[in-house]
């Protein structure tokens, strides 16, 4: 796992009213067939590595990538190779609806906004909706998939050429079917991202490191 330090958040007046202490899914919500929601992971002994409210396979052939900011709050995921990269994001969602539609509608406005251009297509998650963005000597290729679950929303953004090749992208879109997400039972704005954390023995070497750094530049002061 890379550790890196790295948008301004929206305010949402719409909240997800579910109170903390009531964990039980809505009886019209399907079971998770992967991405999962932690009640329906399966045990398949895959060594995760867990980010409080995202556990990603290890043994993907993918380099994690972990942005942190200053206070050493986990700011981005990435999973990483050669051909490409995918950025994850896990947000909260209503209890009862998805909003992954609107999300999809949002980011066409934008890329188009850029001067980009995108299209729907069908894929193993449902509805993806591929694009091109405008890059410093040509064209970056992104591609998008989200999938609606039980008060949470996952969102995976491919760029290079997973995004555009199917024979690349099919080690991502694996690690994605193998992500189990723990949404938890604080209540929290719609779209609001759920906040991701180290695992403790990073934490504190970045603890450490900060440490470090203080101390060097308190003695050259």
């Amino acid at each position: 796992m890379a550790l890196r330090r790295r948008e301004k958040r929206t305010e949402r007046s719409k909240l997800d009213a579910t109170p903390p202490w009531d964990t039980r899914r809505s009886h019209d919500t399907d079971p998770t067939t992967g991405p999962y929601d932690v009640q329906d992971a399966r045990e398949d002994g895959l060594e995760r590595l867990d980010l409080g409210a995202l556990r990603i396979p290890v043994e993907t052939g993918l380099e994690i990538r972990v942005e942190v900011d200053e206070q050493g709050a986990v700011a981005g995921v990435n999973l990483v190779n050669d051909s490409g990269q995918m950025q994850l994001g896990v947000f909260a969602a209503p209890r009862n609806e998805g909003i992954w539609d609107e999300v999809r509608a949002e980011i066409k406005e934008s890329i188009s906004s850029q001067g980009g251009t995108t299209s729907e297509q069908e894929g193993e998650f449902g509805i993806e909706l591929g694009g091109v963005l405008p890059a410093p000597g040509g064209i970056t290729p992104v591609r998008f998939i989200g999938v609606d679950g039980p008060r949470w929303f996952l969102r995976a953004m491919l760029a290079g050429g997973p995004a555009g090749e199917d024979d690349k992208a099919a080690v991502f879109l694996e690690a994605f079917r193998l992500l189990v997400v723990v949404r938890g039972t604080e209540p929290l704005p719609v779209r609001e991202p759920v906040p991701l954390q180290l695992p403790a023995e990073a934490a504190e070497q970045i603890a450490a490191a900060a440490g470090q750094q203080d101390q060097q530049q308190d003695q050259q002061g």
